[in-house]
């Protein structure tokens, strides 16, 4: 027997139990405490009906079924609560019941093993890395400490744009490069300085672009997990990667810092996150420490998060008006002109 046909009969036989294993759930279902939902497909479940505007078909399902309703996502099942009230109760009143999260596969390769804040268990490294990052890295005296980092890149953004006056410019463009190079300033802006500092940006924001597609890719393996070791989209393939490239330019930071430290350099007035990070480290908890590899999955999920909220999320309506709290500040220094 070929490799060929062997893995068709794999998939056969993963079929055939999988199938099997669906029926003895629907021959169940009288005597289930489940909430109700919407019958699905054999097999695939009510995946088929899921589209880009979820909220639009939960609100629709909740009409019909009830503020909490069942999905059948493939092997997985989803429970989907619709009314303030529940919502209330799931994410406040049984907050810990409901902190754990199932981590996708693709996930799990890109964030070490799950280690960072948003897909690591509830438990003694889960509150300290909350507390790491509620205060320490987003306390309003952190924050206020890179806000040198920040103006730098508004300065350089307006620079360029007194430089191209009577010339077409891309405002949405010019708009999301500011966003991101704001962000990588924050995440390690005091360490890195002049050429090398756009080099890995550039470089960093190439990677991200690449890890942000492949985990926003819906993935076969996660509603399967059965057949996640075929890897039949080939994500986590590509996961693996890029995960190496990630991790080099944390590495190469992180070695930077040090080798500053060693030096007794204080030349760096503005603090960046990888700065916070490993001074926290070195006044660390000795029951629950803070590693390396837990800065590096901090600094990534950081990155995601802003990188997110800033992509995906704005509309139009913000890009016009970052775009005019930036033409405000250039008509401010026009007659002044721009150093």
């Amino acid at each position: 027997m070929d490799a060929s046909t062997s893995t068709i009969a794999t998939l056969l036989a993963i079929f055939a139990i999988t199938w099997y294993a669906w029926i003895r759930v629907k021959s169940k279902k009288g005597s289930s405490s489940l909430p109700p939902g919407p019958r699905g497909l054999p097999l695939i479940g009510n995946l088929a009906s899921l589209g880009p505007d979820l909220h639009t078909y939960f609100a629709g399902l909740a009409r019909t079924y009830g503020p909490i309703l069942k999905l059948q996502l493939g092997c997985k099942l989803a429970i989907i609560v619709s009314s303030p009230d529940l919502a209330r109760e799931v994410l406040k009143d049984h907050d810990v019941t409901f902190a754990n999260r199932d981590v996708p596969a693709v996930a799990r390769i890109a964030t070490y093993g799950g280690l960072d804040i948003a897909w690591s268990p509830y438990g003694p490294e889960w509150r300290m890395l909350r507390k790491v990052c509620v205060l320490k890295m987003f306390s309003n005296s952190t924050l206020d400490k890179v806000y040198g980092l920040r103006r730098r890149e508004v300065q350089n953004t307006v620079a360029y744009i007194y430089r191209k006056a009577g010339l077409p410019i891309n405002v949405e463009e010019q708009t999301f490069l500011t966003i991101l190079n704001v962000i990588t300033s924050m995440l390690w802006g005091g360490t890195v300085q002049g050429e090398e500092r756009g080099r890995l940006g550039a470089e960093f924001r190439r990677v991200v672009a690449d890890m942000t597609a492949s985990l926003g890719a819906p993935n076969i393996s996660d509603f399967f997990p059965a057949l996640a070791r075929f890897d039949l989209q080939g994500l986590a393939r590509k996961m693996s990667g890029l995960a190496p490239r990630f991790d080099q330019i944390f590495d190469r930071m992180i070695e930077k810092q040090l080798n500053f430290d060693e030096l007794g350099d204080t030349s760096s007035e503005c603090k960046d996150f990888l700065q916070f990070l490993l001074k926290v480290k070195d006044e660390g908890d000795v029951k629950t420490p803070l590693s390396m590899t837990h800065i590096k999955a901090l600094l990534m999920v950081c990155f995601s998060l802003l990188f997110h909220n800033n992509h995906y999320d704005y509309e139009l309506s913000d890009t016009l008006a970052i775009a005019t709290a930036i033409m405000r500040h250039l008509a401010c220094r026009t007659s002044g002109g721009i150093s």
